[in-house]
């Protein structure tokens, strides 16, 4: 099968790239350590559809040398890199990507990478799943089972599974302790801001930074946020995470009211149209408009175009609208997500937990997808104390144990 990339002239920056994460990702080297011997997945072909950068390059590359045949595709039209995808075909991976795609081929893309027959699927917003249970459904007998990486993509799965369509098991790896508790907090915070300053080059100290969202990782953008000096405000739908935003210290109102005051915008929430007219109309002059949530349907780009006499690109990742009165609003990577289309996602450190969540999946369904029921479902805890013992060794971190009286009071009724 003839991969589709860019150019196979980039694969040594691609190599490089993915050398250097390796160092970072000590829970990757022990699973890659372990399983390139035993090669569970011997005989297995496994599609992947994520953000194609050195990170998940390397999650991929593991896979492979534990015996699976791997066909993997991006998971956002900006967030692949070329380079990275060059070095996995020179590797012997199927690959079928480039940055910048349109809709049509990144649709295509990920029919190419079906192509392959997969018995298991890593899918990331699911799109994958998606197309399974639409255009490709003769492949759906031969799947014994897949895991979803984000937030957007278990809503999808549990809507799907809710009307009784799903039909594989699929793992919530993004519900797992090992992955939401660092990947959306940590890794969404840091790489969010990085992705916003080293797009715009300003300061966020002093501004007024309006957080749409706090969730796992609207708690993250926050928490960055403040670490930057910035003044955070918080919208929100759910009076839960609106009192726990208060508690930790945040000014939280209606976006229609933060919109009149806000500097920064960032949405995080997984739903559409969170920035829409009735906003745009009353933002400051200047506003930088950002979206961390997975689709690019958080701020309403048709009724901001609308609003707008003119639309242009004036830096790397950056457009103006220009309104009708004169003022311009800015938005980032084309409100796509910000971290990877303006920046590099996620530190390696992060990610070599989410991708332990996602090897270790993967064999928990190559034991036991067979038995499983479709549906969703969640890692088994052990896998997430199994990936938190190795993080920890690897960072020369020990912990207390249970003497065996403990554990016996613990268990009393």
């Amino acid at each position: 099968m003839e991969s589709m990339i860019r150019d196979i002239k980039l694969a040594p920056s691609g190599h490089d790239k993915i050398n250097w994460v390796k160092n970072f990702m000590p829970v990757m080297a022990a699973v890659d350590k372990e399983f390139s011997v035993s090669k569970p997945f011997a005989g297995k072909k496994m599609v992947i559809t994520l953000h194609l950068e050195a990170k998940t390059a390397y999650m991929a590359e593991i896979f492979q040398h534990a015996g699976a045949e791997v066909a993997i595709t991006g998971s956002n039209p900006l967030s692949t890199q070329d380079d990275v995808a060059a070095a996995l075909v020179e590797d012997g991976l199927h690959v079928f990507a480039w940055h910048g795609c349109t809709p049509e081929e990144y649709d295509t893309f990920i029919n190419k990478a079906l192509d392959i027959h997969p018995d298991f699927v890593i899918d990331d917003g699911g799109d994958l799943v998606h197309m399974l249970h639409t255009k490709r459904r003769e492949l759906l007998s031969g799947i014994v089972g897949g895991s979803e990486e984000t937030t957007t993509g278990v809503h999808r799965l549990r809507a799907l599974a809710n009307e009784g369509k799903l039909e594989f098991p699929m793992i919530a790896a993004n519900d797992a302790y090992c992955k939401y508790l660092f990947d959306n907090r940590y890794g969404t915070g840091q790489s969010t801001w990085d992705g916003i300053m080293r797009t715009t080059n300003v300061v966020i100290a002093g501004k007024n930074v309006v957080i749409a969202g706090y969730g796992w990782c609207g708690k993250g953008g926050a928490m960055r946020a403040r670490g930057l000096g910035a003044n955070v405000i918080i919208t929100e739908v759910d009076p839960i995470k609106a009192i726990e935003a208060v508690f930790d210290g945040f000014r939280v109102m209606p976006m229609d009211e933060a919109a009149k005051i806000g500097d920064i915008f960032l949405t995080l929430t997984g739903d559409k149209d969170i920035i829409r007219k009735q906003h745009f109309e009353v933002m400051k002059n200047g506003a930088i408009l950002a979206n961390s949530g997975h689709f690019d349907v958080e701020i309403n780009i048709p009724e901001l175009e609308s609003l707008s006499v003119s639309r242009r690109t004036v830096r790397k990742n950056i457009e103006e609208f220009k309104l009708h009165d004169g003022r311009k609003l800015y938005l980032l990577a084309e409100g796509r997500l910000v971290n990877l289309a303006a920046g590099d996602g996620h530190p390696a450190e992060i990610m070599d937990l989410s991708f332990g969540v996602q090897f270790f999946s993967a064999l928990h369904l190559l034991k036991h997808g067979k038995e499983m029921e479709k549906g969703v479902h969640l890692m088994p805890e052990e896998i997430n104390t199994k990936i938190a013992k190795i993080k920890l060794k690897s960072m020369g971190v020990a912990i207390d144990t249970l003497t065996p009286e403990q554990r016996a009071y613990l268990s009393m009724a």
